[in-house]
C-alpha cells in the first residue's frame, strides 16, 4: 500500500537530491551553484507546481521537501532547501517531508507539507505502530522562501494520522486544509475538511469527513480473499470547471496500479454530497495530480508515474497533462507538449 512504502520513496527522492533538513542548497545560493536538469530528469514524488505570475516563475515541490525553479517548464534548476522547522517540536529534529505545496495566499506564499517523525508514535492499530505523522502549514513573503512554522498550533489532532493537505477558500469565503485521515489507522482512509483561520496559523473546530475510501467504485484490491475497494485516500486536489463545477482528484489502487480518479461536489460546495467518477482520470501509474495554469492559459496537469523496480523500488518522475475543462468534468487531452 501507498502509505506504508511513502517512507521508502521519501528516501528515493533524498537519495537524488539532498534532505530538507540537512546543508543542502537554500534558495538564496548563487545561481552559480545550482543544477539546470530537464524535467524528466528529475526523480520525484507528488509533484505540485506553482506558476507564480508575479516572478513569471514556475515553483515545484513535492515529497523530500525540496524545490526546483523554470521559466519555460523544460528545464529546471534546483534543487533548493526552503523548508525551515523548529527541531524542538513534534516534529523532531529531521523529520520526513511528504506531499509539499505552495499557494499563494493574501499576499503571502505558504507550504502545505506532511511531517512525520519517525522517532515518536502515537500507538497502535491491528499490530502496526503508528509514526507520529500530520500535515502542518509553513509560510513565506517570498515564493522560495524560506518556510518558517507560522505558529506551534496543531492544524489537526495529535492523535491522528493526517497527511496530503491542501489549500481550498470556499463558497463561504473561508480557508480550509484538505486533507487524508490514513488507511493505517482506519482500514477505510478517509478525505476530510477542517476550517483555518484567516492567516492560516491553526485549525477550527473539528474535521469533517468528505467521503471514504470505499466510496470509490473504480479503486480494487483483495484482502483475504475477498475483492473490494481499495482502503487507500491519498493526494486529494480541488478545482473548478470553467462551468463552475466543483471537483477533486485524488488518487488511490487499482490492484497493484496507482491510480487517479475525480470526484465531483453536488452542491459546488466542500460539504458535498461526492459523487464518484465510475472510471480513473488518468492512465494506470499516474497519480497524486494537481492542476495549474501555465504562462500561455494552458490548463495542465502535474503528476508522477509510478514504476516499480526490479529491487521493488518505486521510481516516479513528474509528468505534465493537457486539460480540457470546459464542461461540468474534466477531459485529459495527452501529454503536454512543452
Amino acid at each position: 500500500m501507498i502509505k506504508l512504502v511513502k517512507t521508502f520513496i521519501a528516501a528515493i527522492s533524498i537519495g537524488a537530491v539532498t534532505v530538507a533538513c540537512s546543508g543542502g542548497k537554500t534558495a538564496t545560493d548563487s545561481q552559480d551553484s545550482a543544477k539546470l536538469v530537464p524535467l524528466d530528469s528529475i526523480v520525484l514524488s507528488d509533484p505540485f507546481i506553482l506558476a507564480d505570475s508575479a516572478t513569471h516563475t514556475y515553483y515545484m515541490t513535492g515529497t523530500g521537501g525540496q524545490m526546483w525553479k523554470s521559466s519555460d517548464l523544460k528545464m529546471w534548476e534546483g534543487p533548493f532547501t526552503v523548508a525551515q522547522t523548529d527541531t524542538s517540536s513534534w516534529m523532531g529534529p529531521r523529520p520526513a517531508i511528504w506531499a509539499a505545496e505552495l499557494h499563494k495566499y493574501n499576499g503571502k506564499y505558504y507550504y502545505f507539507a506532511t511531517f512525520t517523525n519517525h522517532a515518536d508514535t502515537i500507538g497502535t492499530f491491528r499490530g502496526n505502530a503508528l509514526e507520529r505523522r500530520a500535515s502542518h502549514i509553513l509560510r513565506s513573503d517570498n515564493p522560495d522562501g524560506p518556510y518558517a512554522p507560522i505558529s506551534d498550533d496543531l492544524i489537526l489532532p495529535a492523535d491522528k494520522l493526517t497527511l496530503d493537505g491542501t489549500f481550498w477558500v470556499d463558497t463561504d469565503g473561508k480557508p480550509y486544509m484538505v486533507y487524508c485521515w490514513e488507511w493505517l489507522q482506519n482500514w477505510d482512509g478517509t478525505i476530510e475538511k477542517i476550517e483555518l483561520t484567516p492567516d492560516l496559523s491553526s485549525s477550527v473546530g473539528e474535521g469533517r469527513i468528505l467521503f471514504r475510501a470505499s466510496d470509490s467504485p473504480w479503486s480494487r484490491e483483495i484482502i483475504d480473499g475477498t475483492e473490494r475497494p481499495n482502503r487507500v485516500t491519498d493526494g486529494p486536489f480541488l478545482f473548478r470547471t470553467q462551468t463552475g463545477k466543483l471537483g477533486m482528484l485524488w488518487t488511490s489502487w487499482v490492484y497493484g496500479d496507482y491510480t487517479q480518479g475525480v470526484a465531483y461536489s453536488e452542491s459546488g460546495t466542500l460539504d458535498g454530497p461526492w459523487t464518484q467518477s465510475p472510471q480513473p482520470i488518468t492512465p494506470p501509474n499516474h497519480g497524486h495530480g494537481m492542476m495549474f495554469r501555465d504562462f500561455d492559459g494552458r490548463l495542465l496537469m502535474a503528476a508522477h508515474s509510478h514504476k516499480v523496480n526490479v529491487d521493488g523500488s518505486y521510481h516516479r518522475v513528474p509528468q505534465l497533462f493537457a486539460i480540457d475543462d470546459s464542461a461540468d468534468t474534466l477531459r485529459v487531452i495527452g501529454k503536454a507538449e512543452l
